[in-house]
């Protein structure tokens, strides 16, 4: 017998419905992968799940998903989604096109989940700084890494920063999926995540050119910040509260250095402040950078994804 037998091109897979499945309807198929309908199929009748190429498919209203971004099926909501919102959601796929806050479509390629051009997940370079603490460390996983401090009364920093870098002017979505799993108890402690041309032993504000995706202390905002060598826009208050134990994902889409957009969870943040990199000599790259002075001050936070994306100018 041959070793292997041709069956079909694989953009669709057979399924029998157990109920009456609907056209259009949004399914996960037995492998795990998203699916959906072309064609209503009757109950306990063979048909067909279209499992590749670009589809249109609802999205939830409140996000701005921009080309690149990965997405999840909100399974209680038959909806698109920037986050997994509980245990039955799904894979999707790609966006293949900027969708409005308000708009109630997106184009996904689906079961697509195209690698970071730069990724935090590839490698990274990282120096810890503690003089007595032993308990600290810095762990990469997949696509992200965990920083962790223990409660040594000491200055303590943890860094990972991407060994590649871009020029400015290179257009790209940047995002991380960040988890703050024990925030820090008083404003000794600070994380950053973004883009940055280097780091820092003690702060991250020492650093000459970055842009920012900022916690403080105890502090449950989430703030925004920006420099270069012309520019400094301080830490602001997006106005949107982190919970911990629950990830929020944080995107910078760097079409136009001289006003880079922000969004947190798919919310566009920028507010009245505008972020800027445009005199920025570079090369950025990706950096995760925790720090606190002499305190006892804990911290405990998951980067479950970091990297960046060309995208088409």
């Amino acid at each position: 017998m041959a070793e292997a037998i041709y069956l079909q091109p694989g953009n669709s897979v057979d399924w029998t419905p157990t109920a009456a499945v609907t056209a259009g309807e949004v399914l996960q198929v037995s492998d795990g992968r998203a699916g959906f309908a072309p064609t209503a199929i009757a109950a306990g009748i063979k048909g067909a799940l279209q499992v590749k190429g670009i589809a249109t498919v609802a999205k939830v209203v409140t996000q701005t998903m921009l080309q690149g971004s990965k997405v999840w099926w909100d399974h209680s909501a038959n909806s698109a989604n920037l986050l997994q919102v509980n245990d039955k959601d799904f894979f999707l796929g790609i966006v293949q096109e900027d969708a409005a806050y308000a708009g109630t479509t997106a184009k996904v390629a689906l079961n697509e989940d195209t690698p970071y051009t730069i990724g935090i997940g590839d490698g990274f370079i990282s120096v810890p700084v503690a003089a007595a603490g032993v308990n600290h460390h810095i762990v990469g996983h997949k696509e992200g890494v965990s920083l962790v401090f223990d409660v040594t009364a000491e200055a303590q920093k943890l860094d990972a920063m991407s060994p590649l870098g871009i020029a400015p002017a290179s257009v790209c979505l940047v995002e991380a999926l960040v988890c703050v799993n024990l925030n820090g108890d008083n404003a000794a402690f600070d994380f950053n995540i973004g883009l940055a041309n280097g780091t820092n032993a003690t702060d991250a504000d020492s650093i000459t050119e970055y842009l920012f995706c900022h916690t403080n202390g105890s502090d449950l905002n989430i703030y925004l910040q920006s420099l270069d060598t012309v520019t400094t826009t301080a830490a602001v208050d997006t106005t949107v509260n982190f919970a911990v134990g629950t990830p929020f994902l944080v995107q910078f889409d760097l079409a136009d250095y001289s006003d880079i957009q922000a969004y947190i969870n798919g919310v566009n943040v920028n507010l009245a402040s505008d972020f800027t990199l445009e005199d920025a000599t570079g090369p950025m790259r990706l950096l995760a950078h925790m720090e606190k002075t002499a305190d006892d001050s804990p911290g405990n936070i998951t980067v479950m994804r970091f990297g960046l994306r060309a995208r088409a100018e």
